[in-house]
């Protein structure tokens, strides 16, 4: 007979443990009994079961028993829908690999459920099964277009991944509705034994006629917060913000600077530079939001549901109320401001000699734009640089270190991704002007350079000093994942040799295409090839940054992971921050990681639709775009004077019939042997730009460019 254990810390590992001890599956009050815990104790087991269920470290099953998935040829994860109805379930245990699950056996699940897949079989090498169960409904909302009948009215999801209808209940917000209206509806029923999923109206649209209108449609379509709770307003308004320095290094007479977009109001970071006998140091001053926010007030659980702030064009969902995010933890210029200070010393050649990490309070200086340290530095803008001349010497010195830095990190392997993103400007009245090429400057890299020294020195500290920390982590790609990458390189011509670590052949290939009209589509394609780059309470290193040791801190403003890696050195420096449990940050992490996605797909979705929006008014104009993909029904053409991608349906291709060649990346007409590949230049004319639908599309023009 085993002896029971007493006194055990409970913990999810400590649980965990026992399940794998045991053997079998194992009810709660069995668990009680065998961990000799009392009746608070068991309540405690209760919630600590609840996260183990949800992160799907075990299975609850129907006779009120717990098991290991992996014991039971069962599988914890998300479902990825595809748009013609099969899916894939991607495991919570990074290690395994995806499930293919057919349409058929998808059952009732939805796009972005927590789900259970049993394993099937093996089908060429890929695993293939059926959804068990659903374990946690991820939509709340869904947005689609109404269908009217005699007996009820339904909404269409214009998600095709969702393929059901949804019954609208009569409300007042009901009433007037018709065919093909827009709008956004709170699901109230899940389909469930052959009842249809039903939902209540939460918006009617007349259209996505502006920005305005498109961001609400997103925020609804997302489930993204409109405004915060209000007990977190009251909190923030309650927060003591005098300016203490006891206990701090007093860093107000050093020449800290922001710098920042144009448009920034939330300043995470301030940096301070200065020249020494050896090399340089340092200073990398960072909000310290973690003095303000406590673990388990009502600001820490609302920062943490939001996870990240998102950025619109114009406007910002913040992770934390504006009083922190543009007040009290902005490192807004003269005005004192508690910080944590990574104070890092290199020698004249870029090598870190020295590190040493602070709770500080400082004065930022000045607060500078990229655009105007660019003009100062790189382009010599006598204006700009007789403006800034008391920190010039300082400026330099950034420009001389952070070239010192980038050199380093290409050394050792790390890929530099030219991928421009979107420049959204919009009028006074919040119309959109026009849609370009963010411009990518040198002052970027300064920053971006100082940010990865701070957030690397911080993460080899915590690590050397057996801390627990939230890593971001980047896993080298497969080589599957690789291969569609090399037949397009085949394809443009572009020579590749793959090495053993993939590393410098992909930096080879980047520096080759730099300048050309391949760019963008290189960097792109070779970005989607590699996984994604998430958080992880295991150190697994970053392998776009050649990254042994990695995490983030350097924005605790819009990021909670940053806002836990300030506690886990507070903890460290003075024992005052809070110290997680290796499985409480994986399954943190896990959950971040997925609003960090959310976001990015709600950004994502929004500029989508601008671009549509600013096209609607272009219908009939013609452009010379690139062709950056090829599919079965035709091919994508980047536009070469606005930052927008639009479809060429191969059913308006009337001179020939088209056959797809995958591999080659091409349509090649049947008769004529007319071919159209990635990298081709072509004119096109604007037919289609419907922006409810997320539509837009191109034909030819008669002559190609």
């Amino acid at each position: 007979m085993r002896k029971k254990t007493h006194q055990q810390e409970l913990t999810k590992d400590s649980v965990l443990r026992i399940f794998k001890q045991e053997k079998k599956p194992i009810t709660q009050s069995e668990l009680v009994a065998i961990l000799s815990l009392h009746k608070k104790q068991g309540k405690v087991l209760k919630q600590l079961l609840k996260g183990l269920v949800w992160d799907g470290s075990i299975l609850e099953l129907k006779n009120k028993r717990y098991g290991l998935p992996q014991e039971m040829n069962l599988l914890a994860g998300t479902l990825w829908c595809t748009r013609n109805g099969n899916g894939f379930v991607v495991p919570d245990n990074v290690d395994a690999k995806d499930i293919f699950v057919p349409a058929r056996f998808i059952k009732n699940a939805f796009h972005g459920d927590k789900v259970i897949a049993r394993v099937e079989h093996t089908f060429r090498g890929r695993k293939e099964g059926t959804i068990i169960k659903i374990t946690q409904r991820k939509i709340k909302n869904i947005v689609g277009f109404v269908r009217r009948d005699s007996n009820a009215t339904y909404i269409i999801p214009e998600d095709e991944r969702i393929p059901h209808h949804f019954v609208v209940a009569r409300t007042a917000k009901s009433s007037g509705l018709n065919d093909n209206d827009l709008v956004a509806a709170r699901i109230t029923r899940f389909p469930e034994g052959g009842i249809d999923p039903a939902c209540t109206i939460l918006k009617v649209f007349k259209g996505l006629t502006d920005v305005r209108a498109i961001i609400q449609f997103v925020q609804y379509k997302s489930a993204l917060p409109f405004r915060f709770k209000k007990r977190t307003e009251n909190e923030a308004q309650a927060l003591d913000t005098s300016m203490s320095p006891a206990g701090r290094l007093d860093l107000r007479e050093t020449i800290h600077v922001t710098i920042d977009g144009e448009f920034a109001k939330d300043f995470d970071d301030a940096v301070c530079i200065e020249k020494t006998d050896r090399g340089f140091t340092l200073y990398v001053s960072i909000a310290d939001v973690s003095h303000y926010v406590l673990p388990g007030t009502g600001l820490d659980r609302e920062a943490y549901e939001r996870g990240t702030s998102v950025y619109f064009p114009g406007t910002v969902i913040p992770m934390l109320p504006k009083i922190l995010s543009n007040g009290i933890c902005s490192l807004n210029p003269n005005e004192d401001r508690l910080a944590m200070t990574v104070k890092l010393a290199f020698n004249t050649n870029g090598d870190l000699t020295g590190s040493s990490f602070h709770k500080s309070i400082i004065r930022s200086f000045l607060r500078l734009t990229y655009k105007e340290v660019e003009d100062a530095l790189i382009r010599k803008d006598r204006t700009i640089r007789k403006e800034v001349q008391r920190i010039l010497p300082a400026l330099e010195c950034m420009v001389e270190l952070a070239a010192l830095l980038s050199t380093k990190r290409e050394k050792r392997g790390s890929l530099d991704f030219d991928l421009p993103e979107s420049d959204v400007i919009l009028d006074i009245e919040g119309d959109i002007h026009d849609i370009l090429r963010a411009e990518r400057l040198f002052s970027h890299r300064i920053i971006e350079e100082f940010m990865i020294a701070a957030n690397e020195a911080v993460a080899n500290f915590l690590t050397e000093n057996k801390t627990n920390a939230m890593y971001r982590i980047h896993e080298p790609p497969d080589t599957e994942k690789l291969k569609d990458f090399e037949r397009l390189l085949q394809a443009l011509s572009i020579g590749y040799k793959r090495d053993t670590k993939n590393i410098k052949s992909l930096q080879t290939v980047l520096r080759n295409v730099e300048g050309t009209d391949y760019e963008f589509l290189v960097n792109r394609v070779l970005l989607r090839s590699m996984k994604q780059a998430r958080y992880s309470s295991q150190n697994k290193g970053h392998f776009g940054l050649a990254s042994h040791c990695y995490l983030h801190f350097t924005s605790p403003i819009r990021r909670y992971p940053d806002l836990v890696c300030h506690r886990a050195l507070k903890s460290l420096l003075s024992d005052e921050g809070k110290r997680n449990g290796e499985k409480e940050l994986e399954t943190m992490a896990n959950y971040l990681s997925d609003r960090e996605r959310v976001a990015m797909e709600a950004e994502r979705e929004i500029e989508d639709r601008i671009r549509v929006l600013f096209m609607r008014d272009r219908i009939g104009k013609e452009y010379d775009g690139i062709i950056s993909h090829i599919t079965s029904f035709g091919f994508f053409v980047e536009l070469l004077d606005v930052f927008v991608e639009g479809l060429v349906l191969i059913n308006t291709l009337y001179d020939d019939y088209y056959h797809f060649e995958e591999e080659r990346f091409r349509l090649v007409g049947r008769r004529t042997r007319k071919i159209y590949r990635v990298g081709d230049k072509v004119k096109v004319r604007v037919i289609l730009a419907d922006v409810e639908k997320k539509q837009l599309h191109f034909s030819l023009s008669k002559n190609r460019v």
